[in-house]
This record gives structure tokens, sequence and C-alpha cells, in this order.
């Protein structure tokens, strides 16, 4: 047990059979108390029942006993968590009881390796009645605290909210290390079956602790968690009642070779032979000044098209046909570059990666970025410069390629650098041998337009993504939404939300008001039925680098549902939310 307190902050940035399905349905939280109705009847969509409280039944020294014997489960500790322990943000967890344990252990007959699904659940003494699964970020590979942290400030969590709260590794450890791809099953685990054998756990063994299953079951994450939020939205809609996604990242094989094919063209722009090969040297393509300079001509451009000029870009469509980097930024004439202009190399290269992706032959890849002033975030080097070098070159070679790379003497620079990007984009849908699933396969929601049965059961998504994300484009999101509004009727409204953070990066940060709680909205809607409308966001002077000195430490602005902006009224405190109305 830990006797200090450890601060939960922003996120960080990128099949089981008949038995396992009969333990889910007799765990609960699988909105059975609402009938299922047509999908062309949405004003008649079932209400689902309010979570009702209750108390843990004993202590935390009880629950070993009561949760051994489930099947491929292993407990390997039960301890007591004192109120305040674990804070998000500022506020104190109640008391609980920490479950840290692991399932499905083996060794694998491909790289001779062991694996399992490890995992922590955190159940308060003084429960609300309600589950929220904790989807990780990046290549998952660490069980981090389960304290149900959101995106953006956070202002909130799930565990201080009363909420028993689960996390895992998604079958394999450390984060650093994307070679565990070579492992057939540990590919599917973390792709969406790690998911599929934890959840019927964990509603089990809340059953056991408190005496009855959870009432209402929610699923969350940001960037990957965002990703395994689609997924289990799509292929498990009856397994939770509200999905929380932030900066979902659900096509993010397609997202990791785009990353990849911009680096490729950072390259050719290095100011030296050596540069490439690292990531400061990779910057010198766009350095921070640069960034800066088009990041101020984007908002001279389109700060004020909602009707203020304040910083902010609202309205993200007008923008794009507003602005013209090759109009709109100082070309370099003799003088060279000195950080107030931009070379024509450099607007042809990053034009083309804001424009998208694509093979040699010209078919895309990964969709287009929109112009925003998040491109001066602090945060953008590390996805545009690092990453491609480093995240995405290990998980592209071994966990989305098929078949992987070899690990021996793997150089992740000069993969990448030199990786034909007609073969990536081919390898993440392939499959080979024991490769049975591509990664596109594992990795993607099936169908994430249709979400019918999720809809017609009362269950209810809300998804946030911030425009200035460098590597999950909220196009991509926009679109997938944009799609399900065509699936039903022209309007997902009264089941699936997408908002919008104009400046936010990935998931956190930027010249943004990046700090909001959609978990309270989310829970009021699918047991209340209250639709939310605009979401309040909030700045984070003094902590949020990426804010500006002008700005009100507290500004605030309304979170508008897409496709609205938030517009100007015309009067009153341009720091205030209740000046901007969603139109």
């Amino acid at each position: 047990m830990r006797t200090k307190p450890f601060v939960i902050g922003p996120a960080l940035p990128l099949g089981l059979g008949a038995l396992a399905l009969l333990s889910l349905a007799a765990c609960g939280g699988s909105g059975d108390d609402a009938a299922p109705v047509p999908a062309d009847t949405a004003h008649a969509l079932p209400q689902l029942a309010a979570a009702t409280p209750a108390a843990l039944a004993g202590g935390c020294d009880e629950l070993g006993a009561k949760l051994a014997g489930q099947a491929g489960t292993v407990i390997d500790k039960v301890s007591t968590v004192a109120a305040g322990t674990v804070l998000t943000a500022s506020t104190p967890a109640p008391e609980h009881c920490l479950v840290e344990g692991h399932m499905a252990q083996r060794t694998s007959t491909v790289d001779g390796r062991s694996y399992a699904v490890g995992f922590q659940l955190r159940l308060p003494k003084a429960w609300n009645g309600r589950f929220y699964y904790q989807a990780n970020g990046g290549m998952d590979g660490a069980v981090v605290p389960a304290a149900g942290a959101l995106g953006g400030g956070p202002l909130t969590g799930a565990l201080v909210q009363g909420f028993a709260v689960i996390s895992s590794d998604a079958g394999h450890q450390p984060n650093t290390d994307p070679t565990f791809g070579i492992d057939p099953q540990a590919r599917l685990d973390y792709g969406y079956q790690a998911v599929e054998k934890l959840t019927p756990m964990a509603k089990e063994s809340i059953r056991r602790a408190y005496g009855k299953a959870p009432d209402r079951s929610y699923f969350g994450g940001c960037s990957n968690g965002g990703r395994h939020t689609f997924v289990a939205a799509a292929r498990h809609p009856d397994w939770y009642d509200g999905y929380l996604a932030g900066a979902p990242g659900f096509n993010l094989p397609k997202a990791a070779v785009a990353s990849i094919w911009g680096g490729q063209r950072y390259a050719s722009l290095a100011a030296a032979p050596n540069d490439p090969a690292t990531p400061a040297g990779l910057e010198t393509a766009f350095t921070l000044a640069e960034r800066q300079l088009v990041g101020r001509a984007v908002l001279a451009k389109c700060d004020a098209l909602d009707g203020a000029a304040d910083g902010l870009v609202q309205d993200t469509a007008a923008c794009q046909a507003a602005f013209n980097l090759a109009r709109d930024v100082p070309s370099c004439g003799s003088g060279g570059r000195d950080g107030s202009c931009l070379s024509d190399a450099q607007k042809t290269v990053v034009a083309s990666i804001f424009a998208g992706a694509t093979t040699s032959t010209g078919a895309p890849i990964y969709t287009s970025f929109p112009w925003d002033s998040g491109i001066a975030g602090s945060g953008i080097a590390s996805w545009e410069f690092a990453s491609p070098l480093q995240r995405d070159a290990g998980a592209v070679a071994f966990i989305f390629n098929t078949p992987p790379q070899a690990a021996a003497g793997f150089d992740g620079a000069a993969f990448a650098l030199g990786a034909s990007i007609d073969a990536l984009a081919a390898g993440i849908t392939a499959t080979a041998g024991v490769y049975a699933e591509s990664a596109m396969g594992f990795m993607a929601p099936p169908n994430p337009t249709d979400l019918g049965a999720l809809k017609n059961r009362g269950a209810k998504m809300m998804v946030y993504h911030g425009v200035g994300d460098p590597i999950f484009s909220v196009n991509d999101t926009a679109a997938w939404y944009d799609g399900l509004r065509a699936n039903n009727g022209g309007d997902a409204g009264s089941f699936a939300k997408l908002y919008r953070v104009p400046g936010m990066g990935h998931c956190s940060g930027g010249p943004a008001t990046d700090q909001f709680d959609m978990l309270t909205p989310l829970v009021k809607w699918v047991e209340q039925g209250q639709a939310p409308q605009a979401v309040v966001a909030s700045a984070r002077g003094g902590v949020n680098a990426d804010v500006p000195a002008s700005w009100a430490a507290d500004r605030t602005r309304p979170l508008c549902p897409y496709p609205q902006v938030a517009r100007y009224k015309g009067s009153g405190s341009l720091e205030a939310a209740e000046s901007f109305s969603c139109q």
C-alpha cells in the first residue's frame, strides 16, 4: 500500500468462447433492463436505469478468497488504500481495495517469451454501482494506476467519483518494447482480446465483492485508449453502457505509416546528412520558430472567423478555405531561413504532410490534417520528429507489419528513413502463416459507423479530439462521425456526440482550453436521459505552458457538438464561455 499520494495527470503521448460470453451475461451492466427497438425509431430509444450505490461486503483482506477460482485468473495481491492516497488533479479518491493480478499466463511458441494479461482493479468501499474500464494509451505494456483519469486537464476521474475501475497492460510488458508483436497472440491481446478477457472477470469480481454486478458500465480512454474505446463500442455494444473516447486512433496502423511517411519528407529538408537519424536533426526541417510563424499566420487568417479575435480558431472548416500556406506565410529569399519565412521546399513538404500521406501511386494511406494554431504547441515536436524514428518505427516493424521484422540489430531510424512506404502500407493489411489477422483487422473497429446495436439498447458515446492533434487527425474522427450521421438519417446525436477542441494537441496541451469533464455528462445522458450539448472547458494557466500569456488563466470556452462551432455573441468578456454560443 502506498503511503504518499500519487497524482493522476493528463493522458500522455503514441475471442472468447461461449463460456466467457455466458459469464459476461451473468455479470450485469449489459442493459438487459431495456428492450431493443428498431433502428428507425430514434425518438423511442430505451432509457437505461440509473446505478444504485452499494457498500463493499467485508474488508479488503477478505477479497483474495472471494475472487479466487475464476478461470485463468491469478490474484497476486489485495491491499487497502487509504482515502486521499490517490489524487486526480487535487481531488482525493475514497478508501478502496486494490486488487492486483494477471490472466491467461502462457509461454509463446513463437518467441519463447512469457506473457500474461496483467491488471489492477480498484474497488471503493463506498461504491456508486458503476464500473469503468480504463483503456490506456501508447503501446500499453504497463499496468498504470486504475484511477479512471481522462484526457484534457483532467478535472475529475472515475475512481474519485466512486466507480470500480480496472486498468491493464493489454497482455505484454514493458511498454517500451514493441517486439511483443512477434508473438501473434500478444498482437491480438493488444488489439482487442485483452478487453474480452478482462471484462467478464472484472464484472464477476465486482459481483463477488459487492453482492451485485455493476448496474452500469463505462469504457474510456485517450489516444490508443480512444482506439480501444471505439473497438469495444463496435465489437461489444452490449457490454458497456457509455463509451468515452478521446483522440481515438482507430486507424492507428495507418496513422503510424503516415508518420513514417512524414518523417521521410522532413528528412529531405534536414540541415545536414546525419541530421535525419535523430529527432533533433529531423526537427531542423521545420523548427519551433518556423512552426510558430505558421501558427501566427493561421491565426491572422482564421482567428476572427468565429466573430472574435481571441487566439482560438473555432471555425475549423472555414479556416481550411481561408488559409493557404504558399500565399500566407512569407517565402525566404536569398538570405535563407531565419525563422521569419519558409523556403519553397519547406512549403511543399509541410503542405503535403497536412494534405495526408499517400503511396507512390497517389492512393491515400491516412487522412489530411487541418490547419490550426496548435501547430505551435510544445507537444508537436515529439510526434512530428521523434515518433517516426522511434515509437512508430517500432510499432510498424513489429506489431503492424505482417510478417514482423527481425528484432536482432533493429535500428528504428534506419528502418523508418529507408522503408518502402508502399510495402508498409501493404503490410498493415496482410496476413501470413501464424499471423492470421492483419493489423487493420485486430487494431481497427469493425464497421465503426454501424453502431445500431449500441444505439438501440440505449447506450451512449461521447468523443473528443484536439484540432491541433499531430498524430491522429481530427479529420479522421469527423469523417467517422459524418458516416455515423449518414447511417442514422443524417443525425446521430441521439446516441453519439463528437466534440472538437480548438488548439488542443494530442489528448491535452496546446494553446487551448483543454480542461473539461465529459464523464459526468456521459453518465447523466446514459442514466437520466439528459443529452449533453455544449461542454464548458477551461484553460490551465500556469500548468499548460502553451496557454498564451494574454489569456486569463481561467479562460473558458464551450466545446460544441460537431458540426456546430462556438461563435462570439458580439458582447461580453472574451475570457468567458457564456459570451459564445454553439451555432
